[in-house]
């Protein structure tokens, strides 16, 4: 398969756009237009013991919590090897967890004002842009960073957020490439899509559809629905009337609700999945076989490749006592944020919120020429030696520009089987 490369803009420079095919992977690299030699990084001195407090907002309900449980497992995973580290490194982590809920039940009305309360320097969520997009105003106004490992909506390239805003998850304008063109190069000609009517939805499929158009495909119906909505009859007649090669579902977990309505009536092996809603589906009570075939794309590498990352994770929240992980969904993300937050707060000294942002391009290999290295204690010896530190993290290289976007990054293309599961689709 292969990805156009588009020109987008960004907050404070041009950027171009390039796809690079790998099999079930495509891997994006943002470069700048113009360069700059990186600043010469003074020797650290010396250290003081550093109390760092983050919060997190993830969806614990809502139309995204299936997405809660890896992204928690992964935030805890990484507070635990960093904790582990503590006597060398002088750096302590403690974690408030909080729910962000969604735009329907709003939980993060409250949930935002008591992890602020709590005196956090970041918060890690929400996992929706559209809910990121109704707090993000309050948390980076009180100068805390908002750190998300899963927000993919193109608003946040040019969000004026003070300098505060990262996240660990590419632009749906990668997202929408991979996917437009798989499901145009799998033979359709014409395409439905239900849509949720947020950022997310809204955007992601403008980009599918930019990409399908171009290559050579044609739109034929494009319903939307609000966050709450439970019931999806208008929409579903609406595209099966149109009667698409395949059809596009570019929803949250409300596609738990649509998809028995398309069973029987449209082929399994023509519909096609997005991130906020790729999942496991052997225990939802679906018929065996209902999916086959059925295709969807992810961001991140593909779980197949971070299997050792799995292995431990589900070690790890098998002893901590939790329930077992149903899906791996961002959890390499929000590894990764915890950890790039901790190696900014260690290369700032400091658990000022704009002073580790000042430094979280630094230590993500954005500026500074430094070192690779690949875990958290790697990193931080080098940071402590008086060295920079570029972290490449489960997730990626991730490498953020100047505007918190990550520069490189992997969309992953899954396949469902028999058992209405997911795995990497091998082409």
């Amino acid at each position: 398969m292969s990805v156009f490369g588009k020109s987008r803009p960004a907050r404070s420079r041009g950027v171009v756009w390039t796809g690079v095919a790998l099999t079930a992977t495509s891997a994006l690299l943002l470069t700048a237009c113009a360069s700059s030699e990186p600043e010469a990084t003074e020797e650290a001195g010396p250290h003081d013991d550093l109390a760092l407090t983050i919060g997190t907002a993830l969806p614990q309900t809502g139309n995204l919590a299936f997405l809660g449980p890896p992204e928690e497992a992964g935030v805890a995973y990484a507070t635990s090897l960093i904790n582990d580290y503590t006597e060398t490194s002088g750096l302590t982590l403690d974690v408030v967890y909080g729910d962000s809920g969604d735009t329907d039940n709003k939980a993060y009305e409250t949930e935002i004002p008591r992890l602020l309360g709590e005196d956090v320097s970041a918060i890690i969520g929400a996992a929706s842009s559209g809910t990121s997009l109704q707090f993000i105003d309050q948390v980076v106004g009180a100068g805390v960073i908002q750190f998300s490992p899963a927000n993919t909506s193109d608003a946040f390239t040019t969000y004026d957020d003070n300098g505060l805003y990262f996240r660990t998850a590419p632009s749906d304008v990668l997202q929408g490439e991979v996917l437009g063109n798989l499901i145009a190069e799998d033979g359709n000609q014409t395409l439905g899509l239900i849509v949720l009517n947020d950022s997310y939805g809204t955007g992601l499929a403008k980009y599918v559809t930019e990409a399908f158009e171009a290559a050579g495909g044609e739109v034929v119906a494009a319903p939307t629905y609000n966050t709450g909505d439970t019931t999806f009859d208008s929409q579903i007649s609406e595209v099966l009337a149109a009667a698409p090669d395949a059809i596009a579902l570019i929803t949250f977990d409300e596609v738990s609700t649509i998809l028995p309505s398309l069973f029987g009536q449209f082929p399994a092996d023509k519909l096609y999945f997005v991130d906020g809603n790729l999942k496991n589906f052997t225990d939802a009570g679906f018929p065996a076989g209902s999916l086959t075939g059925a295709k969807g794309t992810l961001p991140g590498l593909s779980i197949d490749s971070i299997s050792d990352f799995t292995g431990e994770l589900d070690a790890f929240v098998e002893e901590q006592g939790d329930a077992p992980l149903e899906d791996y969904s961002y959890a390499a993300e929000s590894f990764d944020a915890t950890t790039l937050l901790a190696l900014a707060a260690l290369a700032a000294n400091s658990t000022d919120g704009a002073a580790i942002a000042e430094k979280l391009i630094e230590v993500s290999g954005g500026s500074g020429d430094g070192e690779k290295c690949t875990s958290f204690a790697e990193c931080a010896d080098i940071i402590l030696g008086g060295g920079v530190a570029d972290y490449d993290g489960i997730s990626g290289p991730i490498t953020f520009d100047e505007v918190g976007d990550p520069t490189e990054a992997s969309i992953g293309i899954y396949q469902y089987g028999e058992d209405n599961n997911y795995s990497a689709y091998e082409g």
